[in-house]
């Protein structure tokens, strides 16, 4: 015997019916994608939801029925993966931009207390910013600059990937490779 559905699932528009359906039977899409659209699919055509998850590979009803909570609310958002865990992101593209803009200012040895960051310093920098980020750790930072494409270079100073300072007749100059993007994990 069954129990009785708490949020039933609501009646889909046409448009929600032909995107779940695209996505169903799409090979591009994430697998995570696809599995939930065969999922809200089959509960729409009256199947449980123990038996939906089946249609879809999983073992869980109950993930099928907070699956569905969410589509009610959400509509086709709910196809997409929220969140999946752990702490939650502290530092947004905002923050992010921030970092990046201050290590490409050159630092002012009166100011800052130096004429090359370290992780350290651009923290302090960072830290004592009225625009700053008051509780940054230099992992973070260390982490961002990663992402973004930074290396720490035997000059002991954070340089883009694909950019060097060279000595030319005319002084020195810095010369960018087109080809190096930032690897992205």
């Amino acid at each position: 015997m069954t129990r009785r559905k708490k949020e039933p699932l609501r009646t889909m528009t046409e448009e929600e019916q032909k995107w779940l359906e695209r996505i169903s039977r799409c090979h591009s899409e994430p697998a995570s994608h696809v599995a939930r659209a065969k999922e809200i699919l089959a509960v729409a055509e009256g199947i449980s939801y123990t038996q939906a998850a089946q249609v879809a590979g999983r073992k869980s009803g109950d993930a099928v029925s907070q699956l569905v909570r969410q589509f009610n609310r959400e509509g086709i958002a709910a196809i997409r993966p929220q969140h999946g865990g752990g702490p939650k992101r502290k530092y947004t593209s905002v923050e992010r931009e921030r970092v990046l803009r201050e290590i490409r200012r050159s630092p002012d040895p009166e100011k800052d207390g130096t004429q090359t960051w370290s992780l350290t310093l651009l923290q302090k920098a960072l830290r004592k910013a009225e625009d700053g980020l008051p509780e940054i750790s230099t992992e973070r930072i260390w982490v961002i600059l990663q992402e973004a494409g930074f290396r720490w270079q035997k000059s002991r100073s954070w340089r883009e990937t694909g950019q060097v300072v060279r000595k030319r007749k005319r002084g020195v100059v810095t010369v960018t490779d087109r080809d190096a993007a930032p690897k992205k994990n």
